[in-house]
């Protein structure tokens, strides 16, 4: 009879250890990341405005597309925050104007 206290005990601490991390996970913050989406995996609109949906970008890590990742890894992806990627969308622009 112990035994089996012991191994329920064991095994709700277990549980519990793994709902934790799951909890924690889901908490941490997401941050917007432009130039790191691959083709069709976007999370929404881009900078230029020529779509507002989710799966529309035609390019690999397009500067004016965006998706979700964890707070604080964007720039460890190789990515940049919304001000970032739209100095670096205008000047482009610019570029082809001239």
């Amino acid at each position: 009879m112990k035994t089996n206290i012991a191994v329920a005990t064991a095994l709700a601490a277990v549980m519990s250890l793994g709902v934790a991390d799951a909890v924690e996970a889901a908490s941490k913050k997401k941050e917007k990341c432009y130039g790191v989406s691959p083709a069709g995996q976007n999370d929404c609109g881009n900078l230029a405005g020529t779509h507002s949906c989710a799966g529309q970008s035609t390019v690999d890590n397009d500067i004016g597309e965006w998706r979700l990742v964890p707070g604080g890894t964007c720039k460890d992806l190789g990515g940049y925050s919304r001000k970032e990627a739209k100095e670096m969308y205008e000047k482009m622009q610019a570029k082809k104007e001239s």
